[in-house]
């Protein structure tokens, strides 16, 4: 019996066979394959099959591997980002901030950044103080973009951002100008929009958290 196991798992060697593709095939423990298997020269062709193949399979386990510590530590700060709403449920500054996130920042789960954009100067130093006093966000991990439109483009638009935000122009993105079929101006103190950009996971998955926990704490359901 042995004999013809043998015969077989050479047989599948010759062929270019892994030796997890020989187990599948026969009951035979990776030791005695090691032994029988020894001597059979694999072709250079099929010496790159199984090195391609190894490499996929470390490759997936990698990736495997890093999908799920990115699930644990994304439970884990969420979790404490939960518990921590009790104690910033009296600050007027976390609630406006949190809830104005919630209604116009960026929410999406694939980018994991962090992101406000609004035309509104006011709503923009609001959330810059948010950012700052609450996400405690270092001056500079700030990044900002403006979108304009040709019409209202005007010379000195990033410097009034710049003030506005307190953030140097060097942390600007190229301002984006857009084309516009308007013949006038309809609004002569129309600055654009403003996004604020903060490239951090950790925070996103944080406020994440303390979108759950104030959802918990006023007892709404989502």
């Amino acid at each position: 019996m042995k004999l013809r196991e043998k015969i077989k798992a050479i047989q599948l060697r010759k062929k270019g066979k892994s030796y997890k593709e020989i187990k599948e095939k026969i009951t035979v423990s990776k030791g005695t394959l090691s032994v029988w298997l020894r001597d059979i020269k694999l072709t250079p062709g099929q010496e790159k099959r199984l090195y391609v193949e190894l490499r996929r399979k470390y490759a997936y386990r990698g990736a495997k591997a890093n999908q799920e510590k990115r699930i644990r530590i994304t439970k884990q700060i969420i979790s404490k980002a939960k518990s921590e709403v009790r104690s910033f449920i009296k600050n007027p500054l976390f609630l406006v901030g949190l809830m104005l996130y919630w209604a116009e920042g960026d929410k999406s789960d694939e980018q994991e950044v962090v992101k406000f954009t609004n035309s509104d100067p006011f709503l923009i130093m609001l959330m810059m103080r948010w950012f700052r006093k609450i996400c405690k966000v270092p001056k500079n991990k700030f990044r900002i973009a403006l979108h304009i439109h040709r019409l209202h483009c005007r010379k000195n638009i990033e410097n009034y951002w710049s003030k506005l935000t307190n953030i140097p122009r060097r942390q600007f993105h190229k301002t984006q100008i857009k084309p516009t079929s308007l013949k006038h101006r309809k609004n002569k103190l129309y600055n654009g929009t403003c996004a604020v950009v903060i490239n951090n996971k950790n925070l996103f998955r944080r406020i994440k958290g303390w979108k759950l926990g104030a959802l918990k704490t006023f007892k709404i359901n989502n």
